[in-house]
């Protein structure tokens, strides 16, 4: 695998609607980082087996993640709750997590020569996709807090979605990461802790920022 040298790359552990992405987006725009969050790719791909069953096979899969565009994995139907069901299915496929595998470790260590680096979001970042990463970081907050924000994201979308669903649907989510015997959503040892359930966007921004100017500005 080809890697730039001398890039930063900062990756991202966190559970389901833990305001990751949005940091993540902010990371990278501030510090000119190819941004990539890692659990679209499998929306990506259960999308594909829900519009085209027939073709949905490895070899198939295969072609279409080597052509993958990162522009694709903005498709706001990838935000359903019926891709998000059938993606954490597939998320347990090896054969799947080994072609994605490859996708997110192009993005990490050989981003565009545009950018200054790369950062990824997901459950496994710190341990398996990124182990060497400039900067580890585990975004958290308790459950009712990720539960209302991700209602609040999903209600003017969906009129008819209760908080008692999204709750639920957390609930469940958070099991099936921590627990599954593939790449499961841990905290690693060097992996700096932060708990956003009392910190607004802004602050939650910010407080990262200082980490990484810490680190990169000698």
């Amino acid at each position: 695998m080809l890697k730039r040298k001398n890039i930063i790359k900062i990756a991202i552990d966190s559970p389901a609607a833990a305001g990751a992405g949005t940091q993540a987006k902010l990371i990278s725009k501030h510090y000119n980082l190819l941004q990539l969050d890692t659990g679209r790719i499998y929306r990506y791909i259960a999308n594909i087996k829900i519009t085209e069953p027939k073709k949905f096979n490895y070899q198939y899969l295969r072609k279409k993640i080597n052509n993958l565009k990162i522009s694709s994995l903005h498709n706001k139907k990838l935000l359903s709750d019926k891709v998000a069901i059938i993606a954490s299915i597939i998320a347990k496929d090896k054969k799947i997590r080994k072609l994605v595998h490859a996708f997110q470790l192009k993005c990490a260590y050989n981003p565009p020569k545009k950018y200054a680096g790369s950062c990824l979001d997901g459950r496994d970042i710190c341990s398996i996709i990124v182990p060497d990463a400039d900067i580890k970081l585990f975004i958290t907050a308790n459950l009712k807090t990720r539960a209302i924000r991700r209602y609040k994201e999903l209600k003017p979308k969906n009129k008819n979605i209760s908080y008692q669903e999204v709750l639920k649907s957390l609930k469940n989510r958070d099991k099936s990461d921590i627990n599954r015997k593939v790449s499961p959503l841990k905290k690693t040892k060097d992996s700096i802790l932060l708990n956003t359930s009392n910190l607004s966007i802004r602050r939650c921004f910010l407080k990262i920022k200082k980490i990484i100017d810490r680190k990169i500005i000698t």
